[in-house]
């Protein structure tokens, strides 16, 4: 199999997750923080360390501000439901991913939020600027973007919304989903208050594994209460962090599998990942392109983006053409609308969708060499 859909979820991982989330569920399966026990006390100094390297890698300046959660969908929710209020307004763009665009919608009903969707440039596949800092009002609570989009693989400039944020007091909330392991994020310089990030994505960690940096908690509600193993008298939440959004039994084989995840980027150097991979996106760009057949989406350089590029063909819908390269040559990729409705209907893709791929750091030139051939054979 020719695995192509690694803006989904990464595969395969380093050998190291696998053996660090095996190994810790063979020899140390306990509850951390549910026993005063030295075989619970060691999971609990594992996830501290992890805790720490990964805000290391985000530059956070306090670790306790980094919780561990499924992933980048319940941070959003946890931000979202818990910053807004009845009245008032957030902006956000026509790139985003539903775990942004479904709970703003909910909450425009059910707290009577105001939502502005911003334009993309046509010409950079970027979040248009000049449209966000103009959509600026005084009610104005919460700037919601992603990094990167899931399916052009455009990056926008963190640093320049966070600085339009940051004069107008308003709140960054930024999903990573798509750069968090590939691209530097710096949460001091770009001034961002909320950073939601999966594990199983471009960090390699397992699925059902994610984190949230938090700049101030008191900014927000738990999305969920429970059991922390710390001060269980009280019937209340801990106002302490992370034990504060960190409630229930924690994903510590996931986690481990997550850090040692982050020590694989670390050790291959995150710069030379993403050179690899926009290698090979500029490979499949130059592939694509030249089949007159195929029409490519977004930008065709690989300045200032991630490894992922959309197309369609002409006689086929996206999804028909992903089952025929998956069935007949056993490639992976993903047809259809990427969970990003506005981004599709903005393009005038929503009726056929489009075929996506993302190579990832595993991939080989060769791979990249046989898909381009297997698509010239089909047209």
């Amino acid at each position: 199999m020719i695995y192509f859909n690694n803006a989904a979820t990464s595969w395969p991982k380093p050998e190291s997750v696998y053996q660090a989330a095996d190994q810790f569920i063979r020899n140390s399966g306990m509850n951390p923080g549910r026993s005063g026990s030295a075989e619970t006390l060691a999971p609990a100094r594992m996830i501290f360390r992890v805790r720490e390297n990964i805000a290391d890698f985000f530059s956070i300046k306090d670790s306790a501000h980094l919780v561990f959660n499924s992933g980048a969908t319940e941070s959003l929710n946890t931000v979202l439901k818990g910053v807004l209020k009845s009245g008032d307004h957030v902006i956000t763009s026509k790139m985003e991913h539903n775990s942004i665009l479904r709970p703003l919608e909910r909450l425009k009903t059910e707290r009577e939020i105001e939502v502005d969707y911003i334009n993309l440039d046509l010409e950079s596949a970027e979040v248009d600027y000049q449209s966000l800092k103009n959509a600026v009002r005084e009610n104005t609570k919460l700037i919601v973007v992603s990094h990167a989009s899931n399916v052009l693989g455009t990056v926008n400039d963190l640093r320049q919304i966070g600085e339009i944020a940051a004069a107008e007091d308003i709140l960054f909330l930024v999903d990573a989903a798509q750069t968090a392991g590939v691209i530097p994020i710096d949460v001091e310089e770009m001034k961002i208050d909320f950073l939601a990030v999966p594990g199983h994505k471009s960090l390699f960690g397992p699925p059902g594994i994610g984190a949230l940096y938090v700049r101030d908690p008191e900014l927000l509600l738990p999305l969920k209460e429970g059991g922390t193993g710390t001060n269980s008298l009280s019937i209340t939440q801990p106002e302490i962090m992370p034990d504060y959004l960190e409630a229930g039994t924690l994903n510590t084989p996931g986690i481990i599998g997550l850090g040692a995840g982050v020590e694989f980027i670390q050790k291959q150097g995150l710069k030379n990942i993403h050179q690899k991979e926009m290698k090979l996106l500029k490979i499949l760009i130059a592939g694509l392109t030249a089949l007159p057949e195929l029409r490519v989406y977004g930008k065709k350089d690989i300045k200032n983006r991630t490894a992922v590029t959309a197309f369609n063909l002409e006689g086929y819908s996206s999804n028909q053409l992903a089952f025929k390269l998956q069935h007949d040559y056993d490639i992976q990729l993903r047809g259809g609308l990427h969970c990003a409705p506005l981004l599709h209907k903005f393009l005038g893709t929503a009726d056929l969708g489009l075929l996506r791929i993302s190579p990832g750091y595993f991939n080989t030139e060769a791979e990249v060499n046989e898909f381009l051939n297997i698509l010239e054979n089909i047209t």
